[in-house]
């Protein structure tokens, strides 16, 4: 056993002699890190998505994404974005207008958008970004709307953006299938005031005070529209009255004769400041991003309506040439003042086609309300 340990220590004490590359290679690596600190990965700031997009407007596809639960915001977000781009099939998205249900926060989806599109490498599209009282699946928390670049030309006419058609009722409890047959029988008529058929329409969006029996009204929509793009949503938790209201785009069959042409279906039910429909043969469209007013005062709303002229002039566009405008408003009180505000950018006598409704919140907390507009270019 004495002969054994002796061996032992003495191997031991051989090793560093045996091995002298070892030692001197820990001594120069010591020595060339000596001092340095470990690098810290820095994420790319995200990009900030464009005020305002242009598109050809004899090539504007509308989409609309299926509702999901899978997930809290973020992964419904990216289902969602995931699911245009399959819908879109390679065409580039110009504009997204997402309806956020729930507590998530808002912002996420304006990043999620920027990374999403970055790390595609595609252009990044302008954002409409609104949160609603609810939508019609327990669970679901965003649904977009979309217009994007067809391959070919889908429009050879051009398009009609058609306003929201409003019906109401005082009780807010009161039953909205009744409202939506009374909306789709005016947007109906709208939709013929611009020359077109219900086949001709491309998207459909219907707002409710609320989703209970969403089937009824779901049917209505269904049996008017069958081929257009539809989507239902609750503006308000808790809405003041009850309500319906319709909104749609369609492909014109025939040439409207201008560039942009403002009319209206039934004058007797026309909001003061605000057009029925636009139609739009001009080549091209600008599709901006809603524009928010941070305050509740005139003077708020005068400098939202003041990015929104920005945001258009920085497309090439020009606020007198807008055709369609949303209105999103969080109050009844704004809504008044959005009314009054407008005036003094659009023609008070033939305003734009749009849509003016009060809605659950904005990504700013001192959001009164957001703006987003389409203009006619040349």
């Amino acid at each position: 056993m004495l002969a054994l340990a002796a061996l032992a220590l003495a191997a031991m004490a051989a090793w560093p002699a045996q091995n002298p590359d070892t030692k001197q290679k820990e001594i120069d690596w010591e020595g060339k890190n000596k001092g340095k600190k470990e690098k810290t990965q820095t994420l790319e700031p995200l990009r900030e998505l464009p005020l305002a997009v242009v598109g050809e407007t004899r090539q504007l596809a509308f989409h609309v994404t299926p509702l999901s639960t899978k997930g809290l915001l973020s992964q419904q977000v990216r289902d969602a974005l995931r699911e245009l781009s399959r819908q879109a099939s390679g065409e580039t998205v110009l504009h997204i207008r997402a309806f956020v249900a729930g507590s998530g926060d808002l912002r996420r989806v304006r990043d999620l958008v920027s990374q999403t599109f970055s790390e595609r490498r595609q252009p990044l599209p302008s954002l409409s970004l609104v949160q609603t009282g609810m939508l019609p699946l327990v669970g679901a928390q965003v649904v977009l709307e979309a217009e994007t670049t067809a391959r070919k030309e889908v429009n050879p006419h051009g398009l009609a953006w058609i306003s929201g058609r409003v019906a109401s009722s005082e009780d807010p409890m009161g039953p909205v299938a009744p409202l939506t047959a009374r909306s789709l029988a005016a947007l109906r008529q709208a939709v013929g005031a611009a020359g077109a058929e219900p086949r001709d329409v491309l998207r459909v969006t219907c707002f409710f005070s609320s989703l209970e029996n969403l089937a009824a009204s779901r049917a209505l929509v269904e049996a008017e529209y069958p081929k257009a793009a539809l989507d239902y949503i609750q503006a308000k938790r808790a809405p003041d009255a009850a309500l319906a209201a319709c909104e749609a785009v369609a492909r014109l069959p025939r040439d409207p004769g201008s560039r942009l042409r403002l009319l209206d279906a039934d004058a007797g039910s026309r909001d003061p400041g605000e057009s029925q429909v636009a139609l739009v043969a001009a080549p091209r469209v600008a599709l901006t991003g809603s524009q928010v007013s941070f305050g509740y005062e005139e003077k708020d709303s005068q400098l939202a309506f003041a990015r929104l002229r920005g945001a258009l002039e920085q497309a090439g566009a020009s606020i007198r040439d807008v055709a369609c405008v949303h209105y999103y408003p969080l109050a009844a009180g704004l809504a008044g003042q959005v009314r009054k505000i407008r005036a003094e950018f659009f023609d008070p006598a033939q305003g734009p086609a749009g849509t003016l409704l009060v809605f659950e919140s904005l990504p700013s907390l001192d959001a009164g309300f957001a703006v987003d507009a389409v203009a006619a270019m040349d």
